[in-house]
C-alpha cells in the first residue's frame, strides 16, 4: 500500500493541473470573499455573513467542489488518456489498493485546500471586521464541518466518476450538467402544480441534498412554492454520501472485473 501512496503522491505533485486548479479554486474564492467582505463590512457579523466570506460565496460556494472534483477526475481519467494505465498496473497490480491510494490522496489533498482557502477568507474578512469571527456561533459550527465534507464528497465523485467511464470528458460532463442543470430542471418542474408529484423526489436529488451542509437556513422556493421538506443537514449529507458510494461501488467492481 504504502508503494501506491508514493506513486499516487508523486504523480499528483508533478502534475501542472494539480497547481491550476488548486490554485484557481483558493483565488477565485479568495476574490469572491474579498467582495462579500467589502460590501459587508458596515453590516452586523451574522451567520449569514460570515459563511459568504469563509465559504467564499456561502451556499453558492461552487468553485472548490467543482475544482476539486475535476482534480478527482484527473486521477484517474490521466492514466487512460495518456495510456500510462497498463504501466501503473503493473507497477502496482493490486487494482483495490491502486485506486485506494488515489482517493487517499486526492482527499487529503482536498481537505488541505479547503483548510487554506477558509485560513485565507478568515483573514480578509478579519481585515474588513477589525476582528476574528466567532466560528462557534450557530449554524457556523455546522457550516465549516459540513463545507469541509461536501468538498471531500465532490472530489471523492470525481474518482468515482472518472474510473467509471475511464476517461475525463463523461465524467466532467456528469458533473457539470447534473447538478446545474438536471436537478435544477426538476426542481423548476416541481414548483408547477400539475407535476407536484416531483415534490418528494427533489430532497433525494443528490447535489441538491449535499448543498445542504453548507446551508445556514431553511431551503426557499419563493412566494407560493411548495414545500420540498428536505431532510436535515447531516442527513442530506448521507443522501449525497449514498449517491456516491453507489457510483464508486459500481466503478470499483468495474475496475476488477474488466480489462484495464
Amino acid at each position: 500500500m504504502s508503494d501506491a501512496l508514493r506513486y499516487e503522491w508523486l504523480r499528483i505533485r508533478t502534475l501542472r493541473s494539480t497547481y491550476w486548479l488548486t490554485g484557481l479554486a483558493i483565488l477565485i474564492t479568495a476574490g469572491i470573499a474579498f467582495i462579500i467582505a467589502l460590501v459587508t463590512r458596515d453590516d452586523p457579523m451574522t451567520a449569514v455573513i460570515v459563511s459568504n466570506v469563509l465559504l467564499g460565496g456561502g451556499e453558492f460556494a461552487t468553485f472548490i467542489p467543482i475544482f476539486m472534483a475535476i482534480m478527482g477526475v484527473l486521477a484517474v481519467g490521466h492514466e487512460y488518456r495518456y495510456g500510462t494505465i497498463q504501466p501503473t498496473l503493473t507497477a502496482v497490480p493490486q487494482r483495490s489498493r491502486l485506486l485506494t491510494a488515489k482517493l487517499i490522496v486526492v482527499a487529503v489533498v482536498t481537505l488541505v485546500v479547503v483548510a487554506v482557502s477558509l485560513l485565507i477568507n478568515t483573514i480578509i474578512g478579519t481585515i474588513f471586521w477589525g476582528e476574528l469571527p466567532d466560528l462557534g456561533m450557530e449554524p457556523l459550527n455546522e457550516v465549516i464541518p459540513g463545507y469541509f465534507l461536501m468538498v471531500l464528497l465532490w472530489a471523492i465523485l470525481g474518482v468515482a466518476l472518472a474510473q467509471l467511464f475511464r476517461g475525463v470528458p463523461s465524467a466532467i460532463v456528469v458533473l457539470l450538467v447534473t447538478p446545474l442543470i438536471v436537478e435544477g430542471l426538476i426542481t423548476g418542474l416541481a414548483t408547477i402544480p400539475a407535476l407536484d408529484w416531483l415534490v418528494p423526489v427533489v430532497k433525494f436529488l443528490p447535489f441538491t441534498a449535499g448543498s445542504r451542509l453548507i446551508a445556514t437556513g431553511t431551503f426557499e422556493t419563493g412566494p407560493g412554492g411548495p414545500d420540498f421538506e428536505l431532510f436535515d443537514r447531516w442527513a442530506s449529507g448521507g443522501v449525497f454520501a449514498a449517491f456516491i458510494a453507489i457510483i464508486l461501488a459500481v466503478a470499483w467492481y468495474r475496475f476488477q472485473t474488466r480489462d484495464a
